[in-house]
């Protein structure tokens, strides 16, 4: 529940765009949304969203439990879609190309998607990555791709001799790890992680934050964390949501160190959430 006088402040519209000068290197929009309002049934969870996610960069989207991070987040691949009785209005492009007229399939192989908790297929740690080679027709050498994503993952090293064991046999962090080698074997141009690190251990945790700075090299990350320590050890750029409502979106170091909205300052000091 917010402290008292929280809900009585005015909205007051995000930027469109990181503001502190200098705090994070230009980089062009990777993802562009605009006024998106988001539904289930008659029930509205996203009011009015406008923001950029920019190319190469890790954005972390906080605030308190039921606020819409996880929706926004299943708004940027339609995993919304998964659901019965969802509307969504607004626009959100990638790469200029509004998703809500592409291909669901097209779509979430640019977009990738790692969940809260790990959820490996009953497969083996190989057939787990060549997954989605597969049923997208991959016509290069499997074992070959299927190496380079484990890298990707840093987790190569520490399964290169047990590829056909099953996923479910790997300690929770690696688990987690081999879903996302899966989710980048075929190459996403963004990935998205819902809170990939609430059910692991302190170790697991801190090599999948390893993970994260590698990956920005070549994707562009959205993470879920409701962890704040984690979104500003990681990312560049911090939105914070509230009741389904953007209250604020900068550069991490300035969101946390001088927000510009007392609901922002409320909530990363403790006074709610």
């Amino acid at each position: 529940m917010s402290s008292p006088g929280i809900g009585r402040v005015p909205i007051v519209r995000a930027s469109a765009r990181a503001t502190e000068a200098g705090a994070v290197p230009e980089a062009p929009p990777r993802i562009e949304v605009s006024h998106l309002n988001f539904y289930y049934g008659s029930k509205q969870a996203l009011f009015d969203i406008s923001l950029q996610l920019p190319t190469n960069r890790l954005t972390a989207l906080i605030g308190p439990s039921g606020c819409g991070k996880s929706t926004f987040l299943r708004t940027l691949n339609r995993m919304y879609e998964t659901q019965r009785h969802t509307r969504i209005e607004g626009e959100i492009l990638l790469d200029g190309e509004n998703i809500l007229g592409m291909d669901v399939v097209a779509l979430r192989r640019k977009v990738g998607m790692v969940f809260q908790k790990p959820n490996p297929f009953p497969k083996s740690i190989f057939e787990n990555v060549a997954y989605g080679l597969r049923i997208n027709g991959y016509e290069g050498k499997l074992s070959d791709a299927v190496e380079r994503s484990l890298r990707r993952a840093a987790l190569w090293d520490e399964v290169k001799d047990q590829l056909q064991k099953s996923a479910h046999a790997l300690s929770g962090g690696q688990q987690q790890r081999v879903c996302i080698a899966r989710a980048l074997a075929v190459n996403p141009e963004v990935l998205l992680l819902d809170e990939p690190c609430s059910a692991l251990d302190p170790v697991s945790t801190a090599k999948v934050e390893e993970l994260l700075f590698e990956l920005k090299e070549s994707c562009t990350v959205v993470m879920v964390t409701h962890n704040m320590q984690q979104a500003a050890r990681v990312s560049e750029l911090t939105a914070f949501l509230l009741d389904g409502h953007l209250i604020e979106y900068n550069p991490t170091p300035q969101l946390f160190t001088t927000p510009s909205d007392p609901r922002t300052e409320a909530y990363i000091t403790g006074r709610f959430g």
